[in-house]
């Protein structure tokens, strides 16, 4: 059983945080007004206090109250007895890092797979797919696996950019990066554009939002599927 909202991101078109959500936030954690908060990813390298308090602000909408993990002196055990998990966006490889320090991996997605609601964005999305190898992040910290979550059986690329034919760089697009990885890999990635989202429901996988997503997979041209598809690899 399984309960996942997976959001390319953490604010759209320069609405407040999570405001392009709200509504299917508040669905998703209907049956508790406590969330547990995952800070690690540290977004521009702010503080964990500091990026608790700007979830915080915007849980409050909803009358939903957020705890910041890094307040507890046992993470895992706060974990184990969340009834709902936030995960932020920000740096994916600093998130890893942090999650497999405090041995979270493995504890976070027992919870996942036994019906945990879990939110994630960005970085936060990143870790639900079976690694972390196609964030778009600078490995600026060293994981001691590029392994993750494995909630989900592909890869995401979040904030996924489609080529700019106007474009007077001829380096390499996020397209390229994405196949570039499949040849190595061999696993599907699905490229998320912003203000679009991943629902998961048990083993039901549908794509939510305003924006049709870009899906990459081994010797297949890649191809997009619309809003409200349901979608299988």
């Amino acid at each position: 059983m399984k309960n996942l909202l997976v959001a390319s991101t953490s604010t759209l078109y320069g609405g407040t945080y999570l405001s392009y959500l709200m509504e299917e936030i508040s669905i998703h954690f209907k049956d508790t007004n406590e969330i547990v908060f995952i800070p690690y990813a540290r977004p521009g390298g702010i503080s964990h206090d500091q990026y608790t308090a700007i979830a915080a602000e915007a849980f409050s909408k909803i009358g939903k109250k957020i705890i910041g993990l890094h307040s507890f002196k046992n993470p895992e055990a706060a974990v184990k007895s969340a009834k709902g998990v936030f995960v932020g966006g920000g740096n994916t490889f600093v998130l890893v890092k942090q999650l497999y320090t405090f041995r979270l991996m493995k504890t976070l997605r027992e919870k996942i797979l036994k019906g945990l609601p879990y939110l994630g964005t960005s970085a936060g999305s990143n870790i639900c797919g079976l690694t972390m190898n196609t964030t778009n992040d600078m490995p600026i910290v060293y994981p001691p696996s590029f392994k993750t979550l494995g909630v989900l059986p592909f890869n995401i690329n979040p904030h996924y950019l489609d080529p700019n034919s106007t474009s007077k760089h001829m380096g390499e697009t996020r397209e390229t990066r994405i196949k570039e990885f499949i040849m190595q890999q061999s696993v599907p990635v699905i490229g998320i554009r912003e203000g679009s989202w991943l629902q998961v429901k048990n083993d039901q996988i549908i794509l939510k939002g305003e924006y049709s997503a870009r899906i990459f997979e081994y010797l297949k041209d890649p191809y997009e599927v619309v809003p409200d598809t349901i979608i299988k690899l």
